[in-house]
């Protein structure tokens, strides 16, 4: 009797623990649902009016999230869901987004054009970066916007906030105004054809390079032809790869930062010599990262089904939209106006810069 009491009495104890941390997750996450499900009828009324979606489920999430916020405060029981939607779903999320990625794919047509996208994409993420530093952002906010400029919008945003410590306004604001600006692109970008004169694999390239999402590139290229839209689609998931990287160095300098600081406390204090640390990778990169990279290369030696591949991804293209609706609820509005004016000239002349060097990428390379 005694040994029965010893097993099942911590697994007793641990169970009503879980229950009781999933009971404080619910409010919370339920508001966040609740948000989300507004959001994909939003859509659904889009293409079923239009033809077309407009605004994404993951723009509208996080704006509607933000008018929630802004009419109704969530209580201090909502925010402790709220707060596990916009950080441990996201994880997930981007880990997932992993399955996305095969190096065949990136290398298939030679090195020559992997590595001018590479460049492409570092050239970007440094020059938005130093706009957005010029117009008085904050690091994090110039950060965030430079790398969804540069790699995939939205998705990298979203993939590297938590890497950063981004704060939610910072996040709600690039989001909002890159998803903007992606849209004009979409419906803009077509006109290059008739006045630059441009071959359907030269607007491919073009649209690959600039474009925010993947869909947005199908949606932009479609008009030039099916070239067009296969070779832009290439180009933009090459860029999609570099989110990894980025991912990567960003954590270490975060990291690098972080131990600097201590250091620079801890020699001012008299103590014996403190034995050397050693490198982790998981202290530097976080655990989402590496599943990321774990999972591309997964895909790329064929060891994950290819049945299984899609539903992965709706599962992780859910769970950004449900933690975009919790970014929206952690954001105050007030914070936002203070820097839209801002946001909105770096973004802007950050994607003209992009259109510029895209242009002159083509050109090397002789596409």
């Amino acid at each position: 009797m005694n040994i029965t009491n010893q097993f099942f009495t911590p697994v007793m104890v641990q169970s009503r623990t879980i229950a009781s941390h999933a009971g404080r997750l619910m409010p919370g996450i339920m508001l966040c649902l609740g948000v989300t499900a507004v959001a994909v009828v939003g859509a659904w009324a889009q293409r079923a009016a239009f033809g077309t979606v407009w605004l994404e489920e993951l723009v509208l999430a996080i704006l509607l999230g933000i008018v929630v916020r802004a009419l109704y405060a969530p209580t201090a029981a909502m925010l402790v869901g709220i707060r596990f939607c916009a950080k441990q779903m996201l994880d997930v999320a981007v880990m997932v987004l992993g399955l996305s990625i095969s190096t065949h794919m990136l290398f298939g047509k030679g090195v020559a054009l992997p590595l001018g996208i590479a460049l492409f994409v570092v050239m970007a993420i440094a020059t938005s970066y130093a706009i957005g530093r010029l117009f008085g952002l904050p690091s994090r906010m110039a950060t965030l916007i430079a790398c969804g400029n540069a790699i995939c919008g939205n998705s990298a945003i979203a993939a590297i906030a938590p890497v950063i410590h981004a704060e939610g306004e910072d996040v709600a604001a690039s989001i909002s105004f890159t998803a903007v600006l992606g849209v004009a692109l979409v419906l803009l970008l077509p006109l290059s054809v008739t006045l630059l004169h441009m071959q359907a694999l030269q607007y491919g390239a073009l649209a690959g390079l600039t474009v925010y999402a993947v869909p947005q590139v199908l949606a932009a290229t479609a008009p030039a032809g099916a070239s067009a839209v296969q070779f832009g689609t290439l180009i933009k998931l090459t860029r999609v790869f570099m989110l990894g990287p980025v991912v990567i160095f960003l954590a270490c300098l975060v990291q690098t930062t972080a131990k600097n600081r201590t250091d620079v406390i801890s020699a001012s204090r008299t103590s014996a010599d403190l034995p050397a640390k050693t490198f982790l990778l998981h202290q530097c990169v976080p655990w989402f990262i590496l599943g990321f990279l774990g999972l591309a290369l997964m895909r790329s030696m064929h060891l994950v089904p290819l049945i299984a591949i899609q539903p992965a991804l709706q599962v992780s293209s859910a769970l950004t939209v449900v933690s975009m609706a919790g970014l929206g609820l952690s954001t105050d509005l007030q914070s936002l106006a203070g820097c839209g004016l801002r946001v909105s000239i770096t973004v802007l002349l950050s994607l003209l810069l992009l259109l510029l060097a895209g242009l002159g990428l083509i050109w090397i390379l002789g596409v």
